[in-house]
């Protein structure tokens, strides 16, 4: 975990990449890992207006959370390869913005696969969408499941980020599943 953050915890946004639906996510986490929701929402743009207004759109959506909650990082989904062209272009396009918008901050940025997301969230990197928004739902202490999936997700890649490679510290009550499986993860990995 990123150490100096004025707040005693560290603020991360979640990007869920997408032309039409661009999930964001902020989260702040403690250094024992325990999160809480700051905000969370989706950035829209209309799938019939040209590529340029869409993109801006999107990049005026991010620099609006970044303005309102002051993220100590940015999350994003890494692009991975899809059957539909169409579909892995715009979320690389989505994808580029959201992270030009962070360098245009100075605010530093990382990526993470769907699959590394889901290992830290539910223990299991195949998860599905219902059950990352379960896991979610239950380690941020929501009475209901985040919605749109979009949403989710980001909030997702927010903890994600904040768990992975942050040092496991004492918490004063029981381990959610997913903090109980990303340490034995990182038992492991220290083998």
């Amino acid at each position: 975990m990123a150490s100096g953050t004025s707040r005693g915890r560290l603020r991360v946004l979640g990007i869920d990449p997408g032309l039409t639906r661009c999930g964001v996510g902020v989260v702040d986490v403690a250094p024992d890992r325990s999160a809480t929701l700051v905000h969370v929402g989706v950035v829209r743009s209309d799938p019939g207006a040209p590529i340029e207004e869409r993109l801006a759109l999107i990049a005026a959506g991010l620099r609006a959370v970044l303005d309102a909650h002051s993220p100590d990082v940015v999350a994003v989904e890494r692009v991975f390869a899809q059957h539909n062209r169409a579909t892995v272009m715009g979320t690389a396009q989505a994808s580029g913005i959201a992270l030009l918008v962070a360098g245009e901050r100075g605010i530093a940025a990382a990526t993470h696969t769907p699959s590394e997301v889901k290992a830290a969230i539910t223990g299991y990197g195949n998860a599905d969408k219902r059950q990352v928004q379960t896991m979610v739902a239950r380690v941020l202490r929501l009475d209901e499941l985040p919605k749109p999936a979009d949403a989710a997700d980001a909030l997702a890649l927010a903890l994600c980020h904040a768990w992975r490679g942050a040092p496991a510290a004492p918490t004063s009550g029981p381990l959610t599943p997913a903090q109980r499986a990303w340490a034995d993860a990182e038992r492991v990995a220290r083998r």
